[in-house]
């Protein structure tokens, strides 16, 4: 392969001779070349789909010189003969070259391609050129066969680091700019200088793969050792390049002893591939934050990037269908080292022992290192969020592809091990590798079998459940009695989930004794000795992945065994087992009639989700010198084999002030019913809701009260479903109140669409109707612009002002008017339509038209029209009114209080902006 680079227009014309040879036992027509580069070709290719998915607008809105293509000139095979290759249609980054001969099992075959690629902004993935710092980091760009098992594999690009290219040697040819800085880890020979250009040339063996960076200025340190060469780049100015030496001879040498000797001499640990995959907690942290050594973030940093590099480059897996045992490999390794070097590692490093924190004695800070992998698996199970590790790597939502799906797989290994003993992991491991040094290609039948050979013990569960499934594991205590010098403990497996389980027995917290119980689905009777200690728990190392911990302890020296103290902690913490955790945490609320309110919330709610949750909220109103507040009782009932995945039971109840001298109290039973698509990676959910609301509101001086509209029930029930993702949206409900004054029907549909040219058009329809009305109020009553809000629903900061600042805030709901026109009422039925398209960047043109009609009044036809300010969508915008039913509305006066504007506060709601992408 010759390849010369131009900088300037980053395209890079390849010349390419590629030698097939047929290893299988099918006879080929035509050949697969992973054309990754290709990916970022359109807005439609399956990574753009990625990308929308997963909430990132960067590609979709990023200009056509930022993006990458490969265009093919010519395919020729040996014969000298023109053959036609095309893109597949639905996988437009996989080039098929069809063939004028057949290629028989055992035959060679050999094509010529002349192509150019155009490298894409490295801003996407990482991979690509950077301008600013003048450099190319290159990964799967070029045309490489396909990996062929039964059939060529098929894997477009979707940013997960999973192609499956063929076993390949490389011959490369490169030809620079002069006075470039190359780092390949394929080997490097002769190096030829001209006038303006460097030319290099590069050879590896039995690879997948190869990386490749040119760069500006050198940012590579190069550490000879006897297993490999290293070229890293990762960036740490605080540790010497002594200590950098030693660390990463310690973790060559370490991986060297658990897996084997690294076969193509040269390996790169870049920056760039830390980020894609860094060390999730560490990189969190501000870099003014320092919790660990210098030395321990860099170590960890390496390492992982190190074994990530290690296997990629080594394993002859199916990259994506056999992803789990990358992952295991890597995070059992990490788990490994870092339990023999730096067992006294906390998870939060030092963070515990500083000043105030190093009081308030968060379990947080007290967790192992290790500790993490199990914790942020169970935020997904928690969730019911979590995906079998066994299933293919594109289908895992975003949480559980880079973070909580690697930890499960790594903790599994260790749960394994723990189990097996006597280093049949780790030597499963050597052997398996060894075997890829071998072969071809590998699959997890061949790890598998290592596996069971290596053990006299049945692991059959360890495939079938732990990785092929997402059963839960949990056990738990039930009687215990004592008999003489042992004890008769009833276990009980709460999900039936059939795997072995440990208990220990301490004493003042130290192991006497340790057992291992084959598993079982219906309660058990075993007989364990007591070795005088105090308390039995199970999974007392954590390794079992178990759902629930809070059951796993007894004690064994109190009349009542499961008696647990209540702890206070501050804000938040993760779930303690051992103790019953109640947080405080100071709040505040804003309205104009409390002010800003300030409050203590009492909750149970810790970092992993739990059953039952209770809040209680009381506030002090500034303003009106009473006490205010709220208080919600929460149970949540995951189903976990069905698409109606979640039913939420709530009672909540709130009482604040509506007006400056009167407050209001609401109090609701609430249902609500959650359905998911089937593939959960997709954005689309269900929601049915059944509830009663009751609400008593005091009279008031400066809002007119009646009978009806002072104290009131309604019963409502909702069906909503939703899609959401950056270039699509749509939102859709349907609404039933059901009142002793009134009955209420409604509905309404959302749409948000962005085109491949940037422009992004918004479309809502509301529609609402009487069933009956039996009240002259019009507080009940379907509102154009400001709805009253009757249910108490909305986050109004003056829901009861008719004018100044507050009565212009704006919330989209019912009819969805910014203008105030002199009818803002309907008490028999309401059509709207609103829509919106932008102009440039965030500058919209709305416009809004209604039809709805008031008892003696007839139909009315209204409209409107302005300009939107969509800082930031549901959260900050301003809407300028232009056009209306009104007139001309800036020449009518008083303008300034025609602006409507959106502001949310609420600190829950904002963070969603955040995590949408990862869940």
């Amino acid at each position: 392969m010759v390849i010369q680079a131009d900088y300037d227009t980053k395209v890079f014309k390849i010349q390419q001779h590629i030698v097939y040879y047929n290893q299988s036992a099918d006879t080929l027509n035509s050949i697969l070349l992973n054309d990754w580069n290709n990916a970022y070709s359109s807005k439609t290719t399956p990574l753009a789909k990625r990308f929308t998915d997963e909430f990132v607008k960067s590609f979709h809105l990023a200009k056509d010189a930022d993006r990458g293509y490969t265009k093919v000139y010519s395919v020729v095979d040996q014969n000298g003969l023109m053959l036609t290759a095309e893109h597949l249609t639905d996988h437009p980054d996989i080039l098929k070259v069809q063939l004028k001969n057949p290629i028989r099992p055992g035959q060679k075959f050999a094509i010529s391609l002349t192509y150019e690629v155009k490298i894409p902004n490295d801003r996407f993935t990482r991979f690509g050129y950077d301008d600013k710092a003048g450099t190319f980091n290159l990964k799967d760009w070029y045309l490489t066969p396909a990996r062929y098992d039964n059939g060529f594999v098929k894997y477009s690009n979707e940013n997960i680091d999973d192609i499956a290219n063929a076993v390949c040697d490389y011959e490369l040819t490169l030809k620079v700019p002069k006075n470039s800085f190359v780092t390949s880890d394929l080997y490097q020979g002769n190096k030829k200088t001209a006038d303006s250009t460097d030319e290099y040339y590069f050879i590896g063996k039995n690879r997948t793969n190869f990386n490749l960076i040119l760069e500006a200025k050198n940012t590579f340190e190069v550490f000879r050792f006897d297993d490999a060469e290293v070229s890293c780049n990762l960036k740490e100015n605080r540790i010497t390049d002594i200590q950098r030496a030693v660390i990463i001879k310690e973790v060559v040498d370490f991986t060297t002893e658990n897996l084997g000797a690294f076969p193509h001499g040269k390996i790169i640990v870049s920056q760039a591939e830390y980020e894609r995959s860094p060390m999730y907690g560490l990189n969190q942290l501000p870099a003014f934050i320092s919790p660990f050594p210098d030395s321990f973030l860099y170590e960890v940093r390496f390492l992982k990037t190190y074994l990530n590099a290690y296997l990629k480059t080594t394993l002859k897996l199916d990259p994506r269908k056999d992803s789990w045992i990358y992952d295991a490999i890597q995070m059992q390794l990490m788990i490994k080292y870092v339990n023999e070097k730096h067992a006294d590692k906390k998870m939060m490093g030092e963070v515990g022992q500083w000043g105030l924190l190093k009081a308030f004695n968060f379990n947080l800070f007290n967790i192992n290192f290790n500790g993490q992998y199990s914790y942020l698996y169970m935020i997904m199970a928690r969730r019911n969020l979590d995906q079998p590790i066994g299933d293919p790597k594109n289908t895992f939502i975003k949480f559980n592809e880079q973070i909580a799906g690697k930890y499960r797989a790594g903790l599994s290994f260790s749960y394994l091990d723990d189990y097996l003993g006597n280093d049949v992991v780790i030597n499963s491991f050597k052997e398996f590798y060894s075997l890829n040094a071998a072969q071809a290609k590998t699959n997890r039948d061949d790890f598998e079998s290592i596996l069971k050979k290596n053990t006299d013990k049945d692991i059959s569960w360890f495939f079938d459940t732990v990785v092929d499934t997402r059963d839960l594991i949990d056990y738990k205590f039930g009687r215990v009695r004592k008999e003489n010098d042992s004890l008769q403990v009833t276990l009980k497996n709460v999900t039936g989930t059939k795997v072995p389980v440990s208990v220990y027995g301490l004493k003042n917290g130290q192991v006497v004794y340790k057992q291992w119980f084959e598993g079982f689905t219906v309660d058990s009777t075993l007989t364990i000795p007591r070795n005088d200690a105090d308390r039995l728990v199970i999974n007392n190392n954590d390794l079992i992945p178990e759902y629930n911990k809070r059951d796993n302890y007894k004690r064994l020296d109190k009349f009542f065994p499961n008696n647990k103290p209540i702890k206070l902690g501050f804000f938040q913490d993760l779930e303690n087992p051992a103790v019953n955790q109640i947080f405080y945490v100071p709040s505040f609320i804003f309205n104009i009639y409390d002010g800003f309110s300030p409050g203590l919330r009492l909750h149970n709610k810790s970092m992993l989700e739990k059953p039952f949750i209770f809040e209680v909220n009381p506030t002090y109103s500034v303003k009106t010198s009473e006490l205010i507040g709220s208080v919600s009782l929460l149970y949540n009932h995951y189903i976990r084999e069905d698409n109606l995945y979640n039913v939420r039971y709530t009672l909540t109840g709130s009482t604040f002030h509506y007006a400056p001298d009167a407050r209001y109290y609401k109090f609701t039973p609430q249902v609500q019913f959650r359905i998911r698509d089937e593939n959960i990676r997709k954005n689309k959910k269900e929601f049915i809701m059944l509830r009663q609301v009751t609400v008593n509101r005091e009279k008031s001086l400066f809002v007119r009260t009646d009978e009806q509209n002072e104290n009131y029930s309604v019963f409502n029930a909702r069906y909503s479903k939703s899609d959401s993702e950056i270039t699509r949206h749509y939102n859709f409900y349907t609404d039933a109140q059901i009142a002793n004054a009134f009955g209420k029907l409604s509905g309404e549909f959302q749409f948000r669409r962005l085109f491949n040219d940037n422009r992004q058009v918004n479309l809502r329809v509301y529609a609402g109707m009487f069933m009956y009305r039996s009240t002259s109020s019009e507080f009940f009553s379907f509102g154009l612009d400001r709805p009253t809000d009757y249910l108490f629903d909305y986050n109004y900061y003056g829901r009861s002002e008719d004018k100044g600042l507050m009565s212009q805030q704006f919330i989209l709901a019912e009819g969805g008017f910014k203008s105030i026109m002199d009818n803002r009422f309907a008490n028999k039925w309401m059509t709207t339509v609103n829509g919106s398209f932008n102009v440039w960047n965030w500058i919209e043109i709305y416009g809004d038209a209604g039809v709805f009609e008031n008892k003696y009044r007839g139909t009315e036809f209204v409209y409107d029209s302005g300009i939107r300010l969509n800082l930031v969508t549901d959260y900050f915008e301003l809407y300028f009114p232009m056009y209306s039913s009104n007139g001309f509305e800036p020449g009518l006066g008083n303008y300034s209080q025609k602006i409507r504007f959106v502001v949310t506060l609420a600190p829950s709601t904002l963070l969603n902006l955040f995590t949408r992408k990862w869940f």
